[in-house]
Order: C-alpha cells, then sequence, then structure tokens
C-alpha cells in the first residue's frame, strides 16, 4: 500500500456563518463546494462523529477562505490556530478528541472567550502557509482570508474575479474582456446558467464562425468568432468564481479551443475562392499554417514535459510578454479583422501565416535556451517565484478594507 492510500482522512467542521452572498455563495456553501473537489476530505455535520485521533480541521465561514489557503491547512500535521491579517480566529486544526472542548470555547463571543485555551496551539498567518504560485492561472496573486459582510461584497466578488483571471494571456484577455465579462458574469449567476452552458454556446458559435468563413461571409464570421473569444472568457470565469467547474467542461473547453483555430483559417482560406480575392497557392499557406499552429504547441509541451513544471510563458518575464501577441487565436483574429476592414481578406490570412511561422521560430528559441541552461543548472525557475507573497498579501488586505485600489508609490509604506 503506498502512501497517498494510507493518507488520513481529514474533517471539516463548520461555526459561525453569513448570509450574505458573493457570487451567489454563503461562505458555507462556497466552503462546501471547495471541499467536495477534494480527496481524503470529509465534512462532519457533528463533531461527535469525528473519531479520536482524526485529523480536524474547525473554520469560520464568517470569512472568505483562498482554495489554496485550505489545501495547506488540510496539509498541515500539527495542531495550530490560523489567524487573519487583523488577528481574528479564522481556522483551528486539532484532533476530533479535542473538538467538544474547542468548540465549547470558539463558539463563545470574544469578549467571554478564555483565550488561554488556545495559547498552548501554535498561532500561524497566512505568511507561515507554504504556497507557490498558481500554474493553472499562470500568477502569483496573495493568498487571502477575507471576512465576509454586506458592506464588502461588492469588492471581494471584484477580487474573486479578478483573481479568476490568468495573470499571463492575450492582450485582448487581458485587456479588453475584464470589464465586459464581470457583468456577463453576474447575469449568468442572476439567471442560474451553468459555466457548461456557456460553453455550449460557445462551441456552437465557433461552428458557426467557421461555416461563414467556409462560404466567404466572412463580417458574419467575425462576428460570431469574436462572441464565442468572449464566451470562452466567460465560462472559465463563471466555473472559478462559482466554483461549479466539472471534468467534462475542462475537456470541452480546452478541447474546442486546441481544435477550432486552424480549422477556422482552413476555412477562411477556402471561403477566398468565392471572392473577389481568390489567393493563389492556397494548399501550400494551408500546409504552413497547420506548420506553424502544431509545431508552436508541440514547442510548449516539450518545455513543460521535459524542462520545467510550469507554463514556458512563465518562465521568464520576456515569455509572458510573448504570450499577450505570440500567434495565438485573438491575436490571429485581430490580423483577420484588419483584413477584412481593409478590404484585403487574404492579406489577413497571409498575415495569419506569417505571424504564426514567426511565433514558432521564437517559441523554438526559448525552447532551445532553456534546454540548455537545464543542462547547466539542472532545474528552471519561473519569475513569478521571485515576487514577494508578503508585501503583495499586505497590499491586497489594504485594497479590500478601503475599497480603493491601490497607489503603487503606497508600496513601500505598506510593506514597513
Amino acid at each position: 500500500m503506498n502512501q497517498k492510500s494510507m493518507q488520513k482522512t481529514t474533517y471539516i467542521y463548520f461555526i459561525g456563518g453569513s448570509d450574505a452572498l458573493i457570487w451567489g455563495l454563503t461562505g458555507r456553501q462556497r466552503l462546501e463546494r471547495m471541499i467536495r473537489q477534494l480527496s481524503h476530505v470529509t465534512l462532519a455535520e457533528k463533531v461527535d462523529n469525528v473519531p479520536v485521533n482524526a485529523p480536524l480541521l474547525i473554520l469560520n465561514t464568517h470569512y472568505l477562505f483562498d482554495n489554496r489557503v485550505l489545501k495547506a491547512l488540510i496539509a498541515l500535521k500539527d495542531p495550530a490556530v490560523l489567524c487573519s491579517h487583523d488577528n481574528q480566529l479564522t481556522a483551528v486544526r486539532t484532533y476530533g478528541g479535542q473538538a467538544p472542548h474547542l468548540l465549547s470555547v470558539l463558539t463563545k463571543p470574544r469578549s467571554l472567550r478564555p483565550e488561554h485555551i488556545l495559547s498552548g496551539m501554535p498561532r500561524l498567518t497566512l505568511n507561515d502557509l507554504p504556497i507557490d504560485f498558481q500554474q493553472n492561472l499562470k500568477k502569483k496573486d496573495p493568498p487571502y482570508i477575507l471576512p465576509i459582510t454586506e458592506d464588502n461584497q461588492k469588492p471581494l466578488e471584484k477580487e474573486l474575479f479578478s483573481g479568476s483571471y490568468k495573470g499571463v494571456t492575450d492582450l485582448v484577455t487581458k485587456w479588453l474582456w475584464p470589464a465586459p465579462a464581470f457583468w456577463c458574469t453576474h447575469l449568468c449567476v442572476r439567471k442560474g446558467w451553468k459555466p457548461n452552458h456557456v460553453t455550449v454556446l460557445s462551441a456552437i458559435f465557433a461552428l458557426l464562425a467557421g461555416i461563414a468563413f467556409w462560404y466567404g461571409f466572412f463580417a458574419i464570421g467575425l462576428i460570431l468568432g469574436w462572441l464565442m473569444t468572449f464566451l470562452d472568457t466567460v465560462d472559465g470565469k463563471l466555473a472559478r468564481v462559482t466554483l461549479t467547474s466539472s471534468k467534462l467542461g475542462d475537456v470541452l473547453d480546452h478541447g474546442l479551443d486546441i481544435i477550432h483555430p486552424p480549422l477556422w483559417y482552413l476555412a477562411w482560406g477556402i471561403g477566398l475562392a468565392s471572392t473577389l480575392t481568390p489567393i493563389d497557392n492556397l494548399d501550400l499557406l494551408i500546409w504552413l499554417m497547420f506548420f506553424g499552429y502544431i509545431g508552436g504547441r508541440l514547442c510548449e509541451g516539450a518545455f513543460q514535459l521535459w524542462l520545467a513544471p510550469f507554463d514556458m510563458f512563465i518562465w521568464r518575464k520576456i515569455d509572458s510578454f510573448n504570450r499577450l501577441i505570440t500567434a495565438r487565436r485573438n491575436p490571429n483574429l485581430i490580423l483577420l479583422t484588419y483584413g477584412w476592414a481593409t478590404e484585403q481578406p487574404d492579406f489577413g490570412l497571409i498575415l495569419v501565416v506569417a505571424w504564426h511561422l514567426l511565433s514558432t521560430a521564437i517559441l523554438m528559441g526559448r525552447l532551445i535556451a532553456g534546454w540548455r541552461i537545464w543542462r547547466q543548472q539542472g532545474t528552471l525557475r519561473s519569475w513569478l517565484q521571485d515576487i514577494d507573497p508578503v508585501r503583495d498579501r499586505k497590499m491586497f488586505a489594504v485594497k479590500i478594507f478601503t475599497h480603493t485600489p491601490i497607489d503603487p508609490k503606497r508600496l513601500q509604506s505598506v510593506s514597513s
């Protein structure tokens, strides 16, 4: 039997609670969804049902917990008390046998609580938890534990939405979509729409856009294509802020992202035959497009498979900048839109193919550079790992509780 199969089940018990809704969920409901996504974890309705020697995590549902914080608490080996940045008790890691006694203390008002009962347990803050950068979101946001109240509902929703965004992505997703995607995600929550509903609608738009391109209706295809890219942003944000992601939705979303872009460019080339600007050597152009597209994806995959446990685009800052403009769907849609707007749809396709080849050449160069450093040093390090989490966490707390943006000039005073 391996060590993973022998791992003890951690029991979770909730205390407190707030009726304030953050993206349609109370603090308790959000934690319940987070727990359902974890293994070796069981929600305990009564502490009497928890075995005496079983690890128990008591969570205060008056607080909004970062999923990374929850995982770090579950991974703790010894009893401890976790406090928020303002020294409020938010979680207790203990054992089942100690639970009844601790709960008799924790459920009392703070003014009546005998604090010496908890004095023998180590007091931790977020600075003491081993939390690294977020590989799936390609960024390193400060982890958080924040009180849920009616007054800070809106800033909490904005921060959760911002936290659901990938830190390294293309220029359209990074700068154009956030505001409309925020309001569209709110609409989906109010209407009870699920991420898979949005993903299916996105797939339908992707199919219709390809058909429009095939028959030379470029304007209609571009409208449908841009709508598809927008919904592709919304479904991921909706899944993360409401904790309703599924394996099927993840496969459908990522599978669609990989398959449809080259088919769009192929359809665009075929559609040119029915216009006044048919293109010579279309077969060669399409083959070059597929070569560039597949080559780029292979470079990214080889980097993560052989050289580092993280995405190529978060290795160095130059790689993160490259992700803004590299030959992915949204930058290529800009080129196709330019071609249509200037009545040169053939030139638009040529730009896409040329950009694919150039981008793949850059990725190949970065792969070779990574391989050389890997041979010399044995490991690669992402620039995100050098971000100061303590400084960013303090700035994050000030921004939430003042409800105002942080001025970079205040960085030194906040960090001191």
